[in-house]
């Protein structure tokens, strides 16, 4: 009989014929991993999948990286980062290849390549119209908001300033061709004199050396030190294994960077960026003479007040303020109205007119400095600015202006073999005035010093002198090679001229980016010029007097003892000796008393002491000393990292004091070739 419309009794349970419910997922239970979607497969990502995911090109992906900052990355497991295979390759973070989505300079790259498409559509088909039109409106990107990206404050930008104006100096050195176009180095040299003229006004130059590579420069700006180098002006063989392309790449980024930092660095110092430039004066070479300072005063700005213009430029130049009357007024006069607004807590326009200085009468305090105040509350914060002065500022101050008036009361004339830019430059960062500095009209316009000026006290010249052309010139005039500049530069004082003279051998050029007391500190080797400058030599030839004093003591310990007496001679050649001093006593006490006896104890003594100087100068197995047992046990507790670093770094220390010796010995040998040499 079947079962079909028969109904079943439930004879247990309820649950007994009900279908077990799902599991639920507990709070314990650990997520199931799967291979290749956590971990480092997740966190690092390919290049070539970085490619197919931005859809651009290799280059323009490097671009695009340099750009933006972003570098490879090296996996700790590169096997698993690549999803088990071993293959080489490089890897980039996914969340940077993510970041890179959204950026507008690659949507400027998708539209320069669908341009480049239509441009070579319409030259094939002979629509020069249309490829005029596309050219016009060529797509323009700009990298501004990459830079406040990457340099989030003014002293993070500055802090990345060292490659930026090198790269400037050497592209507005090299001479133009297929890969970089003219309008390139212009510009480049335009921002690189653009600098300078802020170094020279701020004085703000701090180190010059002269290199085989070229010139070396640092200067202290907001309290960073910027170094850069500058080629010499010779002909650039430009290399062929070069990639053009990456360097434009970065001379792109830094030709912004360097627009954003001079046009607030010269904000700073209200002046109008970007200077104005004289064409005229430019196509003659003048240099920096062909860029005009502007004091950036609102109306002038604005163009309210053009009338004023030239008068409040002079006057801002003077650090003086005009009224609309033509009146100067002084800072000692600023101060005294700000305090009697600090008083009264009245507007300025209730107050009376300021007292001004006569014509012709100096002020008193024309060499302070103003800055502008905006309301009442910043008046009071600037007028007692004046009172607090720290420590801290004074220091910055002497470190940002070092020795600015070091060349001020001299008149320079630059020969025509010198490069003009460069020593104009260092003297004008030196307090050297303008009309004080001249050159040969060869080298460009705008000298103020004839050659034949009496005037001149300091005529540079660099190159060899015969006997057949004396140096005769109208004046008081010293001449002296270029090196002599740098080094009083250097030395933040006036050095003697004589050595220096034109034909005569130049001292050392000694680097001012070494600290020659801490190299001597390490056992490195220091120039003897630079030791006895620093007082070295003075404190060598002190330690090698104390060394030479206990040699005669010890000597004249030994010369006291007879000869006649055995037992003294073997203590004093074994002083350690077992026995032997009791022998030696009896032996003094029969010879002479008492004062034998003291004067065995003290010859005993100073050979004691010369036994253990000569134990220290022995070299003494690694076994029997403490310190070495304690050395080797520290080191046997090393991982195997941190023991292949530390022998690395004793090799480097064996390898400093090799290089010493050899330096020593190579100037030892020069100096007995240079005696033998000489009648």
């Amino acid at each position: 009989m079947g079962l079909r419309g028969k109904r079943f009794v439930h004879v247990t349970s309820e649950n007994l014929w009900r279908p077990a419910a799902p599991a639920e997922p507990s709070d314990t239970m650990a997520k199931i991993k799967k291979r290749g979607e956590s971990g480092a497969a997740k966190n690092y990502i390919t290049r070539n999948q970085a490619l197919k995911k931005l859809q651009i090109t290799l280059a323009e992906f490097r671009r695009l990286c340099i750009l933006k900052g972003i570098f490879p990355r090296q996996p700790r497991h590169i096997k698993r980062a690549n999803k088990g295979s071993t293959a080489p390759t490089t890897f980039y973070y996914a969340k940077d290849i993510a970041y890179l989505q959204h950026e507008p300079v690659l949507q400027a790259f998708r539209e320069n390549k669908a341009f480049a498409k239509k441009m070579n559509r319409a030259i094939a088909r002979r629509e020069w119209f249309a490829a005029k039109n596309l050219d016009d409106h060529r797509p323009q990107y700009r990298l501004d908001h990459i830079i406040k990206e990457r340099y989030p404050t003014f002293v993070d930008s500055l802090r990345d300033l060292d490659d930026a104006i090198s790269m400037l100096f050497l592209f507005a050195n090299i001479p133009s061709q297929k890969s970089i176009a003219p309008e390139i180095t212009t510009h480049c040299a335009r921002l690189c004199t653009e600098w300078q003229l802020y170094v020279m006004r701020t004085r703000c130059l701090s180190k010059v050396f002269l290199s085989i590579k070229g010139i070396y420069f640092q200067a202290v700006v907001h309290g960073q030190e910027i170094t850069w180098l500058v080629p010499y002006m010779f002909t650039q063989t430009i290399p062929s294994d070069v990639d053009f392309r990456v360097m434009m790449t970065f001379l792109e980024l830094y030709q912004t960077l360097m627009g954003f930092v001079l046009f607030k660095l010269y904000t700073d110092e209200n002046l109008v960026y970007p200077p104005k430039l004289d064409e005229d004066m430019d196509n003659q070479g003048a240099g920096f003479g062909s860029l005009v300072l502007k004091a950036a005063d609102a109306d002038v700005l604005s163009g309210k007040n053009n009338e004023n213009a030239p008068q409040v430029a002079e006057a801002a130049s003077k650090n003086a303020i005009v009224r609309k009357d033509g009146k100067k007024l002084s800072a000692r006069d600023v101060k005294r109205q700000i305090a009697r607004l600090a008083e009264t807590g009245a507007d300025d326009d209730e107050l009376p007119p300021l007292d001004t200085a006569e014509d012709g009468e100096p002020a008193e305090d024309d060499n302070d400095t103003f800055v502008a105040q905006t309301s009442k509350h910043a008046a009071q914060e600037n007028a007692s600015a004046d009172v607090l002065t720290t420590l801290g500022d004074l220091q910055q101050q002497a470190s940002e202006n070092p020795v600015p008036t070091l060349f001020t009361r001299y008149v320079f004339y630059i020969s025509r073999e010198v490069p003009r830019a460069v020593f104009e430059f260092i003297l004008r960062s030196f307090g050297a005035l303008p009309d004080h500095i001249g050159w040969d009209p060869v080298a460009g316009a705008g000298s103020h010093i004839r050659e034949d000026d009496a005037r001149i006290t300091h005529h540079i010249l660099d190159r060899p002198v015969t006997d057949g052309q004396p140096l005769e010139h109208a004046g008081h005039r010293v001449y002296v090679q270029p090196q002599w500049v740098v080094d009083c530069v250097n030395a933040r004082k006036l050095l003697p001229t004589d050595p220096y003279r034109p034909g005569q051998t130049l001292p050392p050029h000694l680097s001012p980016f070494v600290d020659d007391r801490e190299v001597a500190r390490q056992g490195g080797y220091v120039p003897a010029e630079a030791r006895a400058a620093l007082g070295l030599e003075e404190e060598a030839a002190y330690e090698e007097d104390d060394e030479d004093e206990e040699e005669e003591e010890t000597r004249e310990a030994d010369t006291a003892a007879t000869p006649s007496r055995p037992a003294l001679e073997a203590l004093l050649a074994d002083p350690h000796g077992a026995g032997l001093l009791e022998a030696a006593e009896l032996e003094a006490e029969a010879a002479g008393g008492e004062d034998a006896l003291l004067a065995l104890r003290e010859a005993h003594a100073a050979a004691v002491k010369a036994a253990k100087k000569k134990s220290k100068k022995a070299a003494v197995p690694p076994a029997l000393s403490e310190e070495a047992e304690a050395q080797d046990m520290a080191k046997m507790l090393l991982s195997n990292k941190q023991r292949k670093l530390y022998n690395s770094l004793n090799r480097a220390s064996g390898k400093k004091k090799e290089d010493k010796m050899r330096l020593e010995a190579k100037k030892r040998m020069l100096s007995k070739k240079k005696t033998k040499a000489a009648p």
